[in-house]
């Protein structure tokens, strides 16, 4: 019988916690941790409350994505609309359908989970949930500005799934989000079952759980 290879639960002592540094929106934890045989490790790691990322698939096999600046590489990068949970205990899907509205001025009928992954485990507890949003159409009302952000700075196309994937392979397109969408959602079309076997939008998300 083969191991089951399946991510697990599992929690080690932690000594003593500290938070040296608290942001806007993330801070930095420094915890003691007792290591398996007996002795006391120091992790620091970043403190986030969790993003979403959305991957809108028009009619014609196309994806919405953004391009963006990002300080802490020193690059512009093509992603997926994506943002914070900023709410303790916000619904995903619901954070998710307002960051397509205000990133894109797009709304979408219908809602599947691509992936759920940890941006960073080894130094971060970020987790993401891509959102797979279809039936997408342009969102009643007037645009959201915000003229204060980055995100005054985007520019917004749709691009062909075949050409983001071939963008990943060739080291071309590298946030995580978008790289993470664009492969899950192409094995996904390629599964038996296709589209059909991926999750409903509000599948529990025991990374970051919330109320329905």
């Amino acid at each position: 019988m083969g191991i089951a290879i399946k991510d697990t639960s599992e929690s080690w002592e932690t000594v003593s916690t500290q938070r040296p540094f608290q942001g806007a929106k993330t801070g930095v934890n420094s915890d003691e941790v007792r290591m398996p045989d007996g002795s006391v490790a120091r992790r620091d790691y970043q403190v986030h409350p969790g993003s979403v990322c959305v991957l809108a698939l028009d009619e014609a096999g196309r994806v919405l994505v953004l391009s963006q600046y990002r300080h802490p590489v020193g690059r512009r990068l093509w992603e997926l609309p994506a943002g914070l949970l900023d709410v303790p205990g916000e619904n995903p899907l619901r954070g998710a359908q307002r960051e397509l509205y205000e990133e894109a001025h797009v709304k979408a009928e219908d809602w599947r989970v691509l992936a759920d992954f940890y941006a960073s485990p080894g130094g971060s507890d970020e987790a993401v949930r891509v959102f797979l949003a279809r039936d997408v159409s342009e969102a009643d009302g007037d645009r959201y500005a915000d003229s204060g952000s980055e995100e005054a700075d985007m520019e917004v196309a749709w691009a062909p799934l075949g050409d983001l994937v071939r963008g990943v392979l060739a080291g071309e397109l590298s946030n995580p989000g978008l790289v993470t969408g664009v492969l899950a959602l192409s094995a996904a079309l390629a599964s038996e079952g296709g589209l059909a076997t991926l999750r409903p939008g509000l599948s529990p998300w025991p990374a970051r759980p919330y109320e329905a």
